[in-house]
């Protein structure tokens, strides 16, 4: 049948547009279903309740459930695992940690690359450890600490969550840039670590600013500085590391990815209202509360950053020798 050249025109000219239409209305329907946000550690942490302050954000903006799931085991690495090989589709997202961007290095063998698997959505947020000592400790500063540190070579020992934690290779770190020798003594988790420096087994930790507050604030420990590049508004009075040790920079951070393929609208959608709750002025302020600063930007900046992350620490895991346990 010959279609009248009118109605030809008209049909032509629409199928023409469908392949521009379809990617808008796809992020314009999207989401249709409750989203899972895979959390790879237990619930009550830090990045899980990040995940959780971005999850009731994203709820309430898009009108639909987006809901927690906590993976937790092999540092991540479970959690990373079952987001690379879910669709692509936007229904499961991956709360990142500095965790990912070390694992690449640490394990000798993953059954998925993260920088390759996991697309980039959006950063949420970055927060400084804090170098702390035990009170009895004698020393007050960080360059008292390296002074102390390089005449008594071999008897400071330090905490951390375990191998391959941000708490060890921030502390690899330092040992790397200052050339002091430190014994590493890990444990399973961040936690017990804290309670043996307060008790005088270990000398210092490089612990999570929000993990380490209450401590501090009732004089349990004495922090040095924190591991970020500039003071914390937190702890504005604590000097950064890098005023003594020039181009130190360590610092935990949450971010959120997506299976590699997921529709290019659907990531903006995401980074766009992702970045409009860091905007916002309460949800900022439960961010701050956890001791950090939102880290806002586009896809693009944060895969940037997860990037060269993983560059860096793989410089660290290998000065340190550490392998996964």
């Amino acid at each position: 049948m010959k279609l009248p050249r009118r109605t030809f025109l008209h049909l032509a000219a629409g199928a023409a547009a469908l392949p521009f239409a379809s990617p808008l209305a796809r992020a314009q329907a999207y989401p249709a279903r409750p989203v899972r946000l895979i959390v790879g550690f237990a619930a009550g942490g830090t990045t899980d309740l990040a995940g959780r302050l971005i999850g009731q954000w994203l709820s309430e903006r898009l009108g639909q459930q987006f809901i927690v799931e906590n993976r937790t085991g092999a540092s991540t690495n479970i959690a990373t695992e079952a987001v690379a090989r879910a669709p692509a589709d936007g229904y499961t997202l991956l709360v990142v940690t500095a965790s990912n961007a070390i694992n690449a290095t640490l394990y000798d063998k993953l059954n998925f690359d993260f920088l390759r698997d996991i697309a980039p959505v959006a950063g949420l947020i970055r927060y400084p450890l804090v170098m702390q000592v035990n009170p009895s400790f004698p020393v007050k500063t960080v360059p008292e600490f390296i002074s102390y540190a390089k005449a008594n070579p071999g008897k400071i020992s330090y905490g951390s969550g375990g191998h391959g934690t941000s708490i060890h290779v921030a502390s690899e770190l330092f040992k790397m840039m200052t050339g002091i020798n430190m014994i590493h003594v890990p444990y399973r988790g961040g936690a017990p670590a804290m309670t043996d420096l307060m008790g005088g087994q270990v000398q210092v930790v490089l612990n999570p600013l929000p993990e380490s507050m209450e401590f501090i604030k009732a004089g349990k420990l004495r922090p040095l500085a924190v591991t970020t590049a500039t003071r914390s508004q937190v702890l504005p009075e604590i000097p950064a590391v890098a005023e003594f040790v020039p181009g130190y920079e360590a610092s935990a951070v949450q971010g959120i990815g997506a299976p590699k393929a997921t529709p290019a609208e659907i990531v903006e959608r995401l980074n766009k209202e992702i970045n409009a709750g860091l905007a916002d002025a309460k949800l900022n302020a439960r961010f701050t509360e956890l001791g950090g600063t939102v880290f806002p930007g586009s896809a693009a900046d944060f895969g940037r950053f997860m990037a060269d992350e993983t560059e860096k620490w793989a410089k660290v895991v290998r000065f340190s020798g550490a392998k996964a346990e």
